[in-house]
């Protein structure tokens, strides 16, 4: 047998036999190991994989198994041959980044790793990716016109703040782009047209991360719209389908010089000679997954049936869109047949059988297996899977096997050591190479972190992967968390938002307006009440507005100057006060109830936890540590955990449970529908399978006799956790000893149900859990009066929901439905309307009669809806035509195809929370949002969905959309008549009422009122603004501002003048000034200064209320003569100081203000 070390001549080629999957990249990258070390200077290596999901499996291996070696990927586009859909952006760059790199030269120790679809597609020639590359240097002479030019002509899109890869944005001097591929955007800073410094920066924060002398920068697509390349495009789009383009949008916009929707798609008509992948590679090394052949030939075979459908539907009556004229496959695609002689010569074949004679090739074998995992272990119910685990272990290690366990992450691997020492496997070692598996001792378990989903064995080796011992596990990408300034920056205000100002109520937001105070501009928030009234608020006091929250049109504007706002503000105070007096006396009252203390119990808490088959978020973990110190606390807990579905509630859920079902008590677990019921109890059921502990299900569901029975084993003991909608809440349930109990979505229960929760809720631990989205402000307004955990870390991958807005096209939706079909999952077609459920049903019997489905809208009866709720989820349909009752609660895994119909006629936050219902397996999901063929979008519509199609690579995306939110979310926590109260605010000023009452109540002194409700005036003559030419546009300055006014500490004013700095250059007098103003603002509220009117002979300053805080040492600083200052008898006080310009004003008051704040806080 042959050893995996062993090199292989690979000439003609060889095939590698008995390699199973697991053993695969070990296998690979031994063999790339040993080519780099018999040849240093050799190009690079290529691996082939059958298709995208084994590539990125393969390149995340060979980054851990290789870690000397540069791997780099190349991607298939992941759309449809002939697709109306542009691959995706971060695809394209990738492609574009990797064919940089092996054009440059010097592909030495470089490993590609791509996949059977990227190599049979046809791109651009290296001399042309070399051409489109641009390279710069510290110190050259460039200008911000070529940066400029070359990113708009690469597919770089210009935007005010750059965010994600493929965005560009000037200011001045300054140049900010984020390039394909790279980690970091970079700031390019040029002196004229010398370069003087190249920065990378945080795209969250906008700061400055480190400097770099050079940067490569590659075109964002293949398709790169150079005049020439324009110009070849139209000469050979006539050529191949006439000159008829009249109504021809791609061939219009194409013309024009503007990027299309799926041009790529047409990608040998904008070049005069197209190359493949293989013109970029020399003389590699290829090595080929197992069935690679097999997976061309079907690739070439499904190339031709897409332009067949295509090419036919050209001869059809046109409805649903503009006419798609596909071109020849062999232009775009490499249609040989024979790998070998395609490929070249050295080629290494990898499969996992094991006779093979091939009197063409070297054959050897490596006589590997594939390994049993233990399923049927994990199902048994005497049997403890890790205790099987260590029996085979030390079988194989009698047989002299050295044994191995790859673990999925460093977590992972901690815990599972931790799991084995509880169960007395002492000899461990925790090892970082592979290499050093060849050293491991007799009876030592070698743990390493390796993501092999299967596990195999060879003569000398044993090894176990996590997913053979624990079942299935699916890692999701951990993604940075966007900044609070990030998500401020992201919910500015637009124009038209309504906007509440503290003394004048409910207005709308027109805009910013530079107006003359005393001779000089200030910009001035511009605010339209009732009748067209006009209020112009100085932008340093921003901070008397609010946004009023999402539903803008529930708002009615306040008249300017009335007394209606003011009382309805005094009304609702005292409601306010009322309702948070409530809170606090519940919370006080829960302080006294006494609950009984739960620990888990160590080791086996730690394998229950080994179980999950996802990486805990962050928010996960902070709520389940709460949970259980609630359990351990000695009182009763009662505690609301927050979040959508899939953000991982029920596992909050299961591990309370199992806390308190090991220590005897029961679990309860009462949910509104039955399709609830069946979720829970069939995750329940799975996690708790070899365990002590009995879990029923009682429903509608179950049948009378098992529901019989399970009562009965609740009443005496038998059944640990109980699992069931309302029939749990009848007055035949009785519980022989409930420890905890678990509600989910309790606003659904009905007023009845509710009361008899109340009484089940008395003594017991109690974990409710809500999918609606509750902002963490309103968490942090409510601390310490109601026990909340979110979780608002996004559980979705980055890519695992590609999202396409596009012209309704029946073609593409056929296409869409029928793939989910024909992999075996099923489909949403989500319609805004009721009555738009005929005309898709019309649809789909005529366009795609393949797929069976079935209708659902909130106006059928509980039960009916159920029904068809469950049905869809057993699989009995392949679509479900729903309203927005697909918005919350539905987990359905096979369910990985979305088409929202009309998508410009929903809200954002409902597009959200509907694309969250799908992308919740290891499956690609897709979501398509039509909108109406022939008809123009609104502005707000077309913002809306472009936001969303970005939103999945948005850190922030589930923040982002529970501003959507925050009323609904606000109302199921508080109470619906909460939500009537908040319409009448807003929603910031009632959080923040909230909030001072809270604190009033906890502190027991009404005079504690909100410092937020004043703001100084200070008046100056001199220019206070950002000007439009330092930060152009008004959205971004608008942030700015409303950031600005949440500032108080000089620290934080200097911090944001830097940040000004770094992001749009030296700042120029009017930002300067309005700094200084912001600092001055603080020291008045210190002082309780109200207004100051500095002027060239001294200052006027008028307290608030005629107040100081320190009369005191107030009269001491008059009664100085050397302070030459004085009361006049308005009680306003005078500094007589001589400040013959405004510098000298500004710094002079900011100085009298500085003292009179010290003495206020010595009071």
């Amino acid at each position: 047998m042959a050893e995996q070390g062993d090199s292989f001549s690979l000439i003609p080629s060889t095939y590698l036999c008995g390699v199973p999957d697991g053993m695969q990249p070990i296998v690979v990258s031994q063999q790339l190991e040993q080519l780099q070390q018999d040849a240093p200077n050799a190009p690079a290596a290529v691996f082939v994989a059958r298709d995208g999901r084994r590539m990125q499996k393969m390149a995340e291996h060979l980054r851990r198994l290789c870690p000397n070696h540069d791997v780099l990927l190349f991607p298939a586009w992941d759309c449809l041959p002939y697709d109306r859909v542009s691959p995706n952006a971060g695809v394209l760059a990738e492609r574009m980044t990797t064919l940089a790199q092996l054009a440059s030269g010097n592909n030495a120790g470089k490993i590609v790793v791509t996949a059977v679809n990227a190599i049979v597609q046809k791109t651009l020639p290296p001399e042309l990716v070399q051409q489109f590359a641009l390279f710069f240097k510290v110190g050259e002479n460039i200008g911000t016109e070529k940066l400029i030019e070359w990113a708009s002509v690469n597919g770089y899109l210009r935007v005010p703040t750059v965010r994600e890869e493929g965005e560009f944005a000037v200011r001045g001097g300054l140049v900010d782009l984020y390039p394909a591929g790279a980690e970091a955007p970079l700031r390019f800073d040029f002196f004229g047209a010398s370069l003087e410094t190249i920065r990378t920066f945080d795209p969250e924060t906008q700061r400055t991360l480190a400097q770099q002398k050079s940067a490569a920068l590659v075109p964002m697509s293949e398709v790169v719209l150079t005049p020439e390349a324009i110009s070849t495009f139209r000469r050979a789009y006539t050529r191949q389908f006439g000159g008829d383009t009249a109504n021809d949008p791609l061939y219009a916009a194409i013309s024009a010089g503007q990027r299309f929707a799926g041009m790529e798609h047409w990608l040998p008509f904008f070049y005069e000679d197209m190359g493949n992948f293989r013109d970029f590679t020399g003389e590699a090394t290829w090595i080929l997954d197992d069935q690679v052949s097999q997976a061309i030939s079907e690739r070439m075979a499904q190339v031709a049936d897409y332009y067949e459908a295509r090419f036919e539907a050209l001869s059809e009556p046109q409805t649903g869109g503009a006419p798609y004229k596909p071109l020849p496959p062999d232009l775009l695609y490499d249609l040989q047949d024979d790998t070998a002689e395609w490929l070249g010569t050295k080629l290494l074949q990898i499969t996992p059988f094991h006779s093979l004679e091939r009197p063409d090739a070297e054959v050897k074998s490596l006589d590997g297996q594939l390994v049993a995992n233990f399923s049927q272990e994990r199902q048994a119910k005497d049997t403890n899977v890790f205790e099987a685990v260590i029996n085979r272990i030390k079988t194989k290690q009698a047989e002299g096997k050295r044994t191995i366990i790859a673990c999925w992450s460093e977590g992972t691997r901690d815990r599972m050591a931790q799991v084995l020492k509880d169960h007395e496997y002492e000899n461990l070692n925790l090892i970082q190479f592979w290499q050093q598996t060849q050293k491991l001792g007799k009876h030592t378990i070698g743990l390493i972190v390796l993501g092999l989903e299967s596990g195999f064995e060879t003569d000398s080796q044993f090894v176990l992967s996590e997913q053979d011992i624990l079942g299935e596990r699916i890692i999701r990408s951990r993604k940075r968390k966007k900044g609070a300034d990030a998500i401020t920056e992201a919910s500015g205000l637009a124009a038209g938002d309504l906007v509440v100002h503290v003394d004048h109520g409910i207005g709308r937001f027109v805009g910013l307006k530079a107006i003359e105070v005393t001779g000089a501009p200030h910009d001035c928030v511009e605010i339209e009440y009732a009748k067209g009234d006009r209020l112009y608020l100085p932008v340093e006091n921003i901070e008397l507005l609010s946004r009023y929250g999402s539903e803008g049109g529930a708002g009615v504007l306040d008249k300017l100057g009335g007394v209606a706002w003011q009382a309805k503000k005094s009304k609702l105070k005292q409601r306010i006060r009322e309702m948070a007096d409530q809170l606090i006396k519940v919370a006080a009252a829960r302080e006294l109830t006494k609950g009984d203390v739960i620990e888990p119990t160590t080791g086996l808490y730690e394998e229950f936890c080994a179980r999950f088959p996802f990486e805990e978020t962050d928010d996960q973990l902070n709520a389940i540590d709460s949970v259980f110190e609630d359990l351990t606390s000695g009182r009763a807990m009662d505690r609301l955990v927050c979040g959508d579905v899939g953000f991982g509630k029920t596992e909050v859920a299961l591990r309370a449970a199992f806390a308190v079902a090991l220590t005897g008590k029961q679990v309860a677990v009462v949910v509104p529908t039955t399709l609830l019921a069946r979720q829970h109890f069939k995750t329940f059921k799975e996690r708790f399978a070899d365990l002590p502990v009995r879990v029923r299900q009682a429903s509608r569901l179950v049948s009378p006799k098992e529901l019989k029975a399970t009562k009965e084993g609740v009443a005496s003991g038998d059944v640990d956790i109980v699992i069931g909608t309302h029939a749990l809440l009848g007055k035949s349930v009785k519980f022989h000893d409930l420890g905890l109990l678990v509600i989910d979505e309790e606003q659904h229960f009905g007023v009845g149900h509710k009361e008899r929760l109340k009484e089940l809720k008395s003594n017991v631990h109690v974990l409710t859990l809500s999918a609606t989205p509750i902002p963490r402000t309103l968490q942090m307004a409510l601390t310490g009066v109601r026990d909340l955990s979110i979780l608002a870390t996004p559980p979705i991958d980055r890519l695992s929901v590609r999202s396409f807005v596009m012209p309704f096209d029946s073609l593409v939706i056929r296409e869409a439905l029928l793939r989910e079909k024909y992999r075996g999952g099923q489909s949403f077609y989500v319609v805004p309307r009721i009555k738009d459920q005929a005309d898709i049903a019309a649809f789909l019997d005529e366009h795609v009669p393949e797929v069976s489905y079935v209708v659902a809208n909130g106006q059928m009866s509980p039960g009916e809806l159920d029904d068809i709720m469950n049905a869809f989820y057993d699989g009995k349909f392949d679509v479900l035509v729903a309203t927005t009752i697909v918005e919350s609660g539905l987990d359905i895994p096979t369910a990985n195809t979305l088409v929202v119909h009309r998508a410009d006629n929903f809200g954002l936050s409902q597009l959200h929370q509907i694309r969250g219902r799908i992308g919740r397996s290891k499956v690609r999901a897709y979501a398509l949002f039509t909108t109406p063929a022939h008809q123009k979008l609104t502005d707000t519509a077309n913002r809306r969905l472009s936001v969303l199609q970005s939103l999945d690579s948005l850190g922030a995306g589930f923040q982002l959309a529970s501003h959507d939110l925050d009323i609904r979310g606000a109302g199921n926590i508080l109470g619906e008549e909460q939500s009537g109260h908040i319409k009448e605010v807003g929603f910031e000023l009632y959080q923040a009422m909230l909030e001072e009452a809270v604190a009033q109540l906890k502190t027991g002194n009404d005079q504690d009122e909100v410092e937020d409700q004043w703001s100084p005036q200070i008046s100056l003559g001199m220019p206070v603004m950002i000007p439009e030419d330092y930060v152009p546009d008004l959205q971004v300055r608008m942030q700015l501002y409303r950031r600005l006014g949440d500032l108080s500490e000089a620290q934080e004013i200097d911090a944001f003048g830097a940040e000004l700095i770094d992001r749009f250059g030296p700042l120029p007098e009017e930002v300067k000034h309005l700094l200084k103003i912001v600092l001055v603002k603080s020291l008045c509220r210190r002082a309780n200064v109200e207004k100051v009117d500095p002027g060239p002979k001294g200052a006027v300053i008028t307290l608030r209320n005629g107040e100081f805080p320190n009369p005191a040492a107030l009269v001491q600083l008059i009664a100085n003569p050397a302070e030459k200052a004085k009361v006049r008898p308005d009680q306003k006080l005078v500094f007589a100081r001589n400040w013959p310009d405004n510098n000298k004003k500004l710094t002079g008051a900011a100085r009298i203000l500085a003292q009179l704040a010290k003495l206020a806080e010595q009071g």
